[in-house]
């Protein structure tokens, strides 16, 4: 998530807006967002409602068998289409930033031949 927040300029000029979601609930998010210099948005879904939605509940992964969200990353358009998931089995493995990026660019259509 530190890789997200250091490349955060480079989302913000392609117009993406970069958000988080986990079960913690809101006080717990605000204040490791703040300890760690996140500047992007915290979702809570303490009762993991979102989360379960789209299939990443890890059910006793977290501290103590507590329930956590499995990484995931998504680009949503502004219509609430999915255009590009990357979801992994392991609660370790996450995309990386420039990876993200590349999807992105990836789905935008090519400049028509001779403009």
């Amino acid at each position: 998530m530190r890789s997200f927040q250091q490349r955060r300029p480079k989302f913000e000029s392609r117009g993406i807006r970069v958000v988080a979601i986990s079960v913690d609930p809101p006080k717990i998010n605000r204040r490791q967002g703040q300890k760690l210099g996140y500047t992007y948005t915290f979702l809570s879904d303490p009762k993991a409602e979102v989360v379960g939605r789209y299939g990443l509940l890890h059910q006793g992964g977290g501290p103590e068998s507590s329930d956590i969200a499995r990484p995931a990353e998504f680009l949503i358009d502004s219509t609430g289409t999915i255009r590009w998931i990357n979801l992994t089995d392991s609660v370790t493995v996450r995309a990386r930033p420039e990876q993200v990026l590349k999807a992105f660019d990836d789905l935008k259509p090519a400049a028509p031949s001779g403009a």
